[in-house]
């Protein structure tokens, strides 16, 4: 349950297109057509799902503080959390080429289509915010940053299909002059982002029940406070008399 929970929080909440608007130059170069971005997008879910178990494990073994222990106690002391940024994108440009000579081999076609932002998938911030925010969470296991690298590619494949969906209705549409084009994409955006926002309400039950919990503990405190309080005015009074 923990796994399917952080794989949605991934997908719909914390959508890296509506929630961090983050990968927006690809969403909104590659989302004329449904096609080309269905393979920019298994690109995406591709990179992510494998640099982000990756830099799990160079952020664990190596760039935290004290990271490199298990190579003797006299490195225990070192910190190499400098590094994060280039150990990061190092990982990320070394599978993008992966990506870029499979998709070459196999399919010409969509190569071709994706032209210059294939390779700028190791550029993207929605692959890069990935790492991070892995970083930032602290998961316990490469097994959650794996599923939270996975979802978080499922939710940009998402987005950009949904948009270029979209966007190849409206081409025939009677669309005001002023809003054609980028307009009214990023108004459409904004109108899925809400969308998407609203599984929130959904999928956060675990948070609920903590603050229900949190809120009957300050009761019980309260009401304690209050018979103690009861029980010291009884004691004055009897004195008093």
């Amino acid at each position: 349950m923990e796994y399917l929970e952080l794989f949605l929080k991934a997908i719909f909440i914390d959508n890296m297109v509506f929630a961090f608007f983050l990968g927006m130059c690809s969403y909104l170069a590659v989302s004329k057509k449904v096609s080309t971005a269905v393979g920019l997008g298994a690109a995406v879910i591709f990179v992510l799902a494998i640099t982000v178990p990756l830099n799990f494990l160079l952020d664990k073994y190596l760039l935290q503080d004290g990271a490199l222990a298990w190579l003797g106690p006299e490195y225990a002391s070192y910190d190499l959390s400098f590094l994060t940024f280039i150990l990061f994108i190092a990982t990320i440009a070394t599978m993008v080429q992966l990506v870029e000579i499979i998709v070459e081999k196999f399919s010409p076609s969509l190569y071709n289509s994706l032209g210059i932002f294939l390779p700028l998938i190791a550029v993207n911030c929605a692959i890069l915010g990935g790492s991070l925010f892995m970083q930032q969470k602290e998961f316990p296991a490469i097994s959650h940053a794996a599923v939270y690298g996975i979802g978080s590619g499922i939710g940009w494949f998402l987005a950009i299909l949904a948009i270029a969906a979209i966007r190849e209705k409206i081409r025939y549409s009677n669309v005001p002059a002023p809003l054609r084009g980028l307009g009214i994409t990023f108004i459409l955006t904004g109108l899925m982002a809400i969308g998407f926002m609203s599984f929130g309400g959904m999928l956060t039950g675990g948070d609920d029940e903590e603050d229900v919990k949190a809120a009957e503990s300050v009761q019980v405190e309260v009401k304690e406070e209050n018979a103690t309080k009861k029980v010291a005015d009884n004691t004055n009074v009897t004195i008093l008399k």
